[in-house]
Parts: C-alpha cells; structure tokens; sequence
C-alpha cells in the first residue's frame, strides 16, 4: 500500500553543460572528418531535443575517444591543435596562389562544373569527371554539390559527401584542380 507522500520521481532535467558536452563531440567529429555535414545537423537537432542523458549516448558513440589517461589525451590534444595549425597555415599559403573562380550571376539553372564540354564551367582535366559538380544559389547563399564524381569536390580541403555552403574566399577543388572562391 502507498501512503499519500510517496511520489513519483522522474529523471533529473539535462544540464545546458552535458548539451554542450555532446555538441562539442559532434562538432570535432565534422572537423576531423568522422561526420556529415548532414548527420551532424540530424544529431544537433536530436542533442536540443533530448530530454534525457540516455537520450544523448548513441549520438556521440561512434566518436568518443577510448579510455585515456590525463597524459594521453594532454598529448593527443596538442598534437590535434598543432595540425590543424598547420592545416591552417597551408590553406592560407595556398589561397594567394590560387587561380581565382568567380561566382556567377544567381541563375534560375545551376552552374555544372566538369570536362564535358556541355558544362557552364569545363575543366579540361583528367582528375575531373565529366559530369563533377554544380554551383547554385538557394536561399541566398551559395551551394556546391558534387554529383557522384570520381576524384571528389573540396572545400577547405574537406570532401563534399552531397552539398556544402560556399563564400568568397573559399578554397574549392574538382579532382586536383584548385580555385579561390571569389566574388569579383
């Protein structure tokens, strides 16, 4: 029998820290790789939904890091931050030297990018696919698209897997050839 102060417990409201927590983890999976943009934004959405911290273990599951030691991971953060410094600093060497490709005018069409001469923009290369990619306007910003190419589409040296926002001054590559996004 109950007696009339017995209550029901439900689990305690998730913290905005263990939200953060998850988000921070989504957020270094997309910069090292490991993510979509598209899953990162299905999982971030899940994140801000979750009322529950069981609600938030199988959206960073597949990236936690194993069990390490304070030592290791004080290692394998610097060694992480010292890279992508050099990431970095590669990517600006690189962007002054690169041949610039401007935007074109919004269009009801998008711009196709390959070697197939029927293209908007033909890249007469062999690491380019004839069919490669597409640049379109959509909702005021700029987005490329690779279509199934073989030797993949960049931006910031991180392969577009479907779509991706670009902005003037961004570093985009079809196969090995490379550009600097610009707007004049």
């Amino acid at each position: 029998m109950t007696s009339s102060f017995e209550f029901h417990t439900y689990p305690a409201r998730l913290s905005d820290a263990e939200r953060d927590r998850v988000l921070a983890v989504l957020r270094e999976g997309v910069a090292q790789g490991m993510l979509s943009h598209d899953t990162f934004l299905r999982r971030m959405d899940l994140a801000l939904a979750a009322r529950r911290a069981e609600e938030l273990r199988p959206l960073t599951a597949d990236l936690e890091p194993a069990a390490e030691g304070p030592w290791s991971r004080r290692l394998f953060g610097t060694v992480s931050r010292v890279s992508a410094f050099s990431v970095r600093l590669r990517r600006a060497w690189q962007a002054e030297r690169l041949p610039k490709l401007l935007l074109p005018q919004p269009g009801p069409y998008p711009l196709r990018i390959g070697r197939d001469p029927m293209n908007g923009l033909r890249l007469s290369h062999d690491t380019v696919s004839r069919l490669h990619a597409e640049l379109s306007m959509q909702g005021g910003v700029w987005v490329l698209r690779d279509l199934g190419s073989t030797n993949g589409t960049t931006v910031n040296g991180r392969r577009v897997t479907a779509t991706a926002v670009v902005h003037d001054g961004d570093l985009v590559s079809f196969g090995q050839m490379s550009f600097r996004l610009a707007t004049s």
